[in-house]
């Protein structure tokens, strides 16, 4: 059976980029062997809860808008933020929630890892002045990926055990994470010292966020298979193998 693997829509108001950008997530996810749900963004907090339920995995994905600065606590909005896009919020606090709770697989791409370094209680670098280098494919800088984490285990294969573990990447954005929320680590910096990858504490949990698109380069990079590949089996590992609820931080906190 190929896991299910819920995708909430990109953003709410933009449905050209949503089409656009949807269809290189769900490619990758089903070369990788996963059956994508995609999240209209306005269906009722109990459908979105519903579909959740009926997967095995969790896939936040890029987005034009930016999260709000005061749900990180920012002293003041920096001029180039974007707006906020809340429907696309609450989809992925829903998405969160269950996958924390349930103990389902995770993957956050670009404004993916930044909501979910945000949803626990980490705080993003608003603006990171030329870093947003390509709106394509090509691989424009290199990353450092800390030896021993879930991303190094994933990626040395195609990259090769030489330590520093370093690759290049593509970069399509202006944002980034600055302190790593609850149960987060930092585990993959550019050159510019820019954080690109962060991945959950919990041995017994997939959670991977990477500032990258591996979706646009999955069909011919090693190292962006590999990294839905990785995510796949652990989302067929977890229907295989089901668990009861894990109270969480933000299910106690309420």
């Amino acid at each position: 059976m190929r896991p299910r693997i819920a995708i909430p829509q990109p953003h709410s108001g933009r449905p050209e980029y949503n089409q656009k950008a949807l269809s290189q997530y769900v490619e990758a996810v089903e070369r990788a062997g996963g059956e994508a749900v995609v999240v209209d963004l306005s269906l009722p907090n109990q459908e979105i809860a519903r579909l959740a339920a009926s997967c095995d995995g969790v896939l936040l994905p890029g987005s034009p808008a930016d999260v709000d600065p005061e749900k990180y606590g920012a002293a003041q909005r920096h001029e180039k933020t974007a707006a906020a896009d809340p429907r696309r919020d609450n989809a992925d606090e829903l998405l969160l929630q269950d996958a924390f709770n349930m103990r389902k697989p995770l993957l956050g791409i670009c404004y993916g890892v930044q909501s979910l370094n945000v949803w626990r209680t980490g705080t993003l670098v608003q603006h990171v002045e030329n870093h947003a280098l390509s709106k394509g494919f090509r691989k424009t800088h290199s990353v450092v990926v800390e030896p021993g984490s879930l991303l190094a285990e994933i990626v040395a294969p195609a990259w090769g055990a030489r330590l520093p573990l370093r690759g290049r990447i593509n970069s399509s954005h202006h944002q980034a994470v600055e302190r790593p929320g609850d149960g987060l680590r930092i585990v993959a910096v550019s050159d510019g010292e820019v954080v690109e990858a962060v991945e959950g504490t919990a041995p017994d949990h997939f959670v991977l966020g990477v500032q990258w698109h591996p979706e646009r380069t999955a069909d011919s990079d090693p190292a962006s298979q590999a990294i839905f590949e990785a995510f796949i089996r652990a989302a067929r590992e977890r229907h295989d193998n089901p668990r009861a609820p894990v109270p969480d931080f933000e299910t106690l906190g309420r």
